[in-house]
């Protein structure tokens, strides 16, 4: 069965990141999810939680709204409080224009909002569960009006309401905290044309409505709040240098994975729908051997390109062939590469003494070898052989480096990193390290504690990879995972005797 391109999988989930609604051809597929080892449950990636508070008509949607529009290759979801506000009983509704809307407390006995289900609603988001969003209707005074609003897990979480900063539960789940700022007259001019010309209302009665309640409402309960923001945005919608300057710290959070927030020498190529589009269709069962390898390839030389770019670099200048002068950078001349290589039943150490000074190159790091050897022309590679797990501790058997390579920098093509976790990454090792690192890095990353041991023993070995996944499963096998991948980049799903473990992935199982 061919499978779909990157492309077209990408506009097929074009809206997603907009709404945050469940898509019926996602809502159709009833996948199993893997059973993980104890913890790994907990590892998965947390999304970022923004408040958005002010007054009425401050232009909070707006800021929203924008936040939104420059996120676009994120999945971004908006969750309103005024969804939460409490049903009114038809005693109630008798009395509906005595209620202040803006107080905290509607009611004498209740609260304005359903402030336990807005938790709940965030809880689930949070650990990775679809959930259903209350539609409030301003007319009838009901939640269960309309149809709930289906809100699928989302990068980044918004939550926008003139009292969201009011409970200290709920500040406590955010992670940036932003007040939008704009002068009363503003707000007064912006709500008598909302009220007047969208609701029809009278223009005395707006006038009566916010002199006896959103005044009184604002300076008690919405302005207070104000000290607990992190930014505050003057002018609202208006100032677009704050805005986007709230976008790109956002991006700065996203792009960190929060081991990289405890191993600043680990690197994580930062998402992107196009690069999500290519591990989705890599870990697909039903991507036929064609597609998988294509996009494999596409994957493996990003990390490399990305490897290389935290190489030292010289500046130099040039003459263009206008005779202009150009500032620029020169390549570090001085590099080599080095294969770590998994023992194989049927590879002996005579067949990689023959082939290890050549071109060719063995197994699972072939698609590495090559996106390194096209990147720099004429690069030395040399190969380590290691045993895999239950050698009796026997863990280096072979190696045949490039005899200058403590003078070089290194590129370290290791498809394993931690007790059988797949990983496509590019370890970079300064010259006056490799006497040391570059024997003993791949026996750091054969251990149990993957990550963590390579990072705490070598912390001047940079680590990039495009992806870190969520732990092992009851048979050690990495989560969600992509199978074999020497048997599927080589079309030997049949041959046992060739045992490969899937790159581009990063066990967090030790965390």
């Amino acid at each position: 069965m061919g499978s779909n391109s990157v492309e077209d999988m990408i506009e097929a989930s074009s809206g997603v990141h907009f709404s945050g609604f469940h898509m019926d051809g996602l809502e159709s597929k009833n996948i199993e999810k893997p059973t993980t080892s104890p913890g790994a449950e907990n590892v998965h990636k947390q999304p970022f939680i923004i408040g958005v508070a002010g007054g009425a008509a401050s232009g909070k949607t707006t800021v929203c709204d924008m936040i939104i529009q420059q996120l676009h290759d994120q999945r971004v979801v908006l969750v309103n409080q005024d969804s939460f506000y409490h049903n009114l009983t038809e005693e109630e509704l008798a009395r509906v224009h005595e209620y202040n809307f803006d107080h905290p407390v509607l009611f004498l006995s209740a609260d304005a909002f359903d402030t336990e289900k807005l938790l709940d609603s965030i809880e689930n988001l949070r650990h990775d569960r679809a959930v259903d969003i209350p539609n409030y209707d301003f007319k009838s005074y009901k939640s269960n009006a309309f149809p709930a609003r289906r809100v699928n897990p989302s990068d980044v979480i918004i939550l926008e309401g003139i009292l969201i900063f009011h409970d200290p539960r709920v500040r406590e789940l955010m992670n940036m905290k932003i007040f939008v700022d704009t002068d009363a007259d503003v707000r007064l001019a912006r709500r008598i044309r909302r009220d007047t010309v969208d609701k029809g209302r009278d223009i005395g009665a707006v006038l009566d409505q916010y002199s006896k309640f959103v005044k009184p409402a604002f300076d008690d309960f919405i302005l207070p709040t104000k000290k607990y923001a992190d930014i505050i945005i003057p002018r609202g919608g208006d100032n677009h240098v704050a805005i986007d300057l709230i976008v790109q710290h956002i991006r700065t959070k996203l792009g960190q994975h929060d081991l990289c927030k405890i191993y600043p020498n680990l690197y994580v190529i930062q998402s992107t729908f196009q690069i999500r589009g290519m591990h989705t269709l890599i870990r697909d069962s039903l991507t036929t051997k064609h597609d998988f390898v294509f996009y494999s390839d596409r994957l493996i030389r990003l990390v490399v390109e990305h490897g290389l770019g935290h190489l030292p670099f010289t500046e130099k200048q040039v003459i263009t062939p206008t005779g202009s002068v150009y500032t620029g950078v020169d390549f570090c001349k001085r590099l080599c590469g080095v294969s770590v290589i998994r023992s194989l039943p049927w590879l002996s150490r005579c067949e990689l003494e023959d082939v290890s000074d050549s071109s060719r190159p063995i197994g699972k790091v072939v698609d590495m070898e090559n996106a390194l050897r096209a990147c720099c022309k004429g690069i030395k590679i040399g190969k380590i052989l290691i045993h895999r797990e239950g050698d009796n501790g026997q863990q280096l058997i072979y190696e045949k480096l490039p005899q200058d390579i403590s003078e070089r920098h290194v590129l370290l093509l290791d498809p394993i990193l931690g007790t059988d976790c797949g990983l496509s990454w590019v370890g970079i090792y300064a010259p006056d390290e490799k006497s040391r690192d570059c024997r003993h890095g791949p026996e750091s990353s054969h251990a149990p504690q993957g990550v963590h041991v390579v990072c705490k023993s070598f912390p001047r070995l940079k680590i990039v990879t495009s992806e870190i996944e969520i732990g092992l499963n009851e048979d050690f096998r990495v989560v969600p995972g992509m199978g074999e991948f020497g048997d599927r980049y080589f079309g030997t799903d049949d041959d046992d005797n060739l045992q490969a473990v899937a790159p581009m992935q990063l066990s967090n199982q030790s965390r």
